[in-house]
């Protein structure tokens, strides 16, 4: 169905991880028609049953709602948004495609970290916020509490925030005239050159990658002659639509639209999100600024179980990229653990879901290393170059400094747990640069610190000395010169690549004494001595010795000379000695995942 650009409506939803968006968007859905009541599913927006089952969105989604007010059928288009930090480069794509957008917050447990930054996100891009105050319908629902939150943060009256519940449909009416009333409709010149933006695509085996974008300017026509800008690439629009729950196809599509576009691209990194389409015959001046590719900032070694599935491994991490393409990867070995992909990762819950998507979609089972983050080294011969692992770092005599990848965290607290908080983030070499107070007896403490610190385990230690109370949000705020080290560690003086680390030189004893004790546990007593030896270039900082194991050559000798023990033993010693220099040390795969698992500051 056509309608006037006038009856348009593109909006997003945006909140916190966990406050309802996906539940609101079901509701949304069928209260407009768009699903029927048999085919409805709980977060039917989400496809995987990942998502439904802990409750997150991983990828956003698009669809198209029709609704009738005051005597006018309008066009509502909604794109449901992740609400977890990792995925706030998602959220970045909806934004830029809207004109508005719904702001949810839980009435139980008010204004978090990531409501505040996507609320910035999305006035940046001066979108018409649309307070929802959702499950209202909940015991512990603090409406007058967290009111007061909204009204501090955006200014707005009491009056303008909707109340809610997204389970039993309280407050969805109203909802949805407000979309219709207060979200304006979206500006653009239909006759002007074609200027659409990507903000998504998937992947489809039989028809290949279907690209989701809105028209900004221009008008698109089934068999026109398309260039993507900034790859390059010319295709024909093999067909086009609207995107509702199964695709409907159109004829046309105009400024202020969002749509789908088939292709034929069969290889899912040839549409980069952000890109802008345009005409052949008649391409715009300039693409549409403001997006950027989606950069790893998290990488970690995966490794398959046998060393026969490593083609397999490859195959599914192909695929899974076809759908995921902020996922990167490339072939790396390692002497413990055999040939494996070094891969990059948005942040620690991409890693999770990527290693259990391998898993249940693939059945393949992987040893993850541990997670670590990009480096810029640089040389005393003025070269500068990115390392992802510190096999990769050239000898510290080569080395002028090294930088490492910082960023801002925003933790709101309540105000009892503030001083356990500001004491793990400044043992995570973290700065506090300001504090404001938030309403409802919390604190906003924004830190900066390097993301290396934050990989491992920081959430669930924030989690864990808040009593689960903080909210977290960061963003990359550029590189800084820190004083690095490598930590090698040596098995009777040879080196481990695979358990070599960058560490802060402050931090570097500690944790060289803890992984020389806890390999002296896991590695198993040989016929030899082993030393094992934590190093910072050729100087040791810390060792722990695995004592030979001893057979008692002596026991058949029953009494006589003591000369004949001696001369046994001392035989004994030499074969030890020269065991010692051709000898192999044995390091089972449990001792590397037991190292792998350390954490840096304990």
């Amino acid at each position: 169905m056509k309608v006037k650009r006038e009856n348009i409506r593109n909006f997003c939803i945006i909140a916190h991880i966990d406050h309802g968006k996906s539940t609101l968007a079901d509701r949304l859905l069928e209260h407009t028609g768009a699903i029927s009541k048999d085919n409805l599913v709980d977060q039917v927006l989400d496809d995987m049953d990942l998502e439904r089952e802990r409750g997150i969105t991983i990828k956003s989604h698009a669809i198209r709602m029709e609704y009738g007010y005051d005597g006018e059928q309008y066009v509502l288009n909604l794109i449901d948004t992740p609400g977890h930090v990792d995925f706030s480069y998602e959220v970045s794509r909806a934004i830029a495609a809207s004109e508005g957008a719904l702001l949810v917050i839980d009435a139980t447990q008010g204004i978090q970290a990531q409501t505040i930054s996507n609320l910035y996100m999305a006035l940046e891009h001066d979108l018409e916020i649309i307070p929802v105050l959702n499950k209202m319908d909940m015991p512990s629902a603090k409406p007058e509490e967290v009111k007061d939150q909204i009204v501090d943060l955006l200014g707005c009256s009491r009056d303008e925030i909707i109340e809610a519940s997204a389970k039993t449909g309280m407050g969805v009416e109203e909802i949805l005239e407000a979309i219709v009333t207060l979200i304006p409709p979206p500006k653009g010149d239909p006759d002007a050159p074609l200027q659409a933006l990507i903000f998504d695509s998937v992947y489809n085996q039989f028809r290949g990658v279907i690209t989701y974008f809105r028209i900004f300017n221009g008008r698109l026509r089934k068999g026109d002659r398309v260039r993507f800008f900034n790859m390059g690439t010319e295709y024909e629009a093999q067909e086009i639509g609207y995107l509702k729950l199964n695709y409907e196809p159109t004829q046309e599509l105009e400024a202020g639209e969002v749509g789908y576009i088939i292709t034929g691209v069969k290889t899912a990194s040839d549409v980069r999100v952000g890109d802008t389409i345009t005409h052949v015959d008649r391409p715009c001046d300039k693409p549409i600024e403001g997006f950027e590719e989606a950069k790893p900032m998290v990488y970690a070694g995966v490794y398959p179980i046998e060393s026969d599935d490593f083609e397999d491994l490859r195959v599914a991490l192909e695929r899974l990229k076809l759908n995921d393409p902020a996922l990167t990867f490339q072939p790396e070995s390692s002497a413990a653990l055999g040939f494996g992909f070094r891969c990059g990762f948005l942040g620690l819950l991409h890693m999770e879901i990527v290693q259990e998507r391998l898993d249940r979609e693939f059945n393949m089972n992987v040893i993850m290393t541990v997670p670590n983050v990009n480096y810029i080294v640089h040389t005393k011969k003025g070269e500068v170059f990115e390392i992802h692992n510190p096999a990769q770092l050239p000898e510290e005599r080569l080395i002028d400094y090294i930088q490492e990848p910082y960023i801002e965290a925003e933790i709101i607290t309540p105000i009892e747990y503030m001083g356990n908080i500001v004491k793990l983030c400044i043992d995570k070499r973290g700065e506090l640069t300001r504090q404001n107070y938030v309403p409802g007896n919390r604190m906003e403490l924004v830190f900066e610190m390097p993301l290396a610190e934050i990989v491992f385990d920081f959430f669930d230690r924030l989690k864990s000395v808040s009593k689960g109370y903080a909210s977290f949000d960061y963003h990359q705020i550029g590189y800084r010169r820190s004083d690095l080290v490598k930590l090698d560690i040596l098995l009777n003086g040879k080196k481990v690549e695979a358990l070599s680390t960058l560490i802060h030189r402050s931090k570097a004893y500690a944790f060289g004494k803890r992984m020389t004790e806890k390999l002296k546990e896991l590695i198993p007593r040989h016929q030899f001595e082993i030393a094992i030896q934590a190093a910072v270039g050729a100087k040791v900082i810390a060792r722990s010795t695995i004592k030979a194991l001893r057979k008692d050559v002596t026991a058949k000798c029953y009494g006589g000379d003591i000369s004949r023990k001696r001369k046994l033993l001392e035989k004994q010693k030499e074969g030890k000695k020269r065991m010692k220099m051709i000898g192999k040390v044995n390091v089972p795969q449990k001792a590397f995942l037991a190292v792998l698992k350390l954490d840096n500051d304990k």
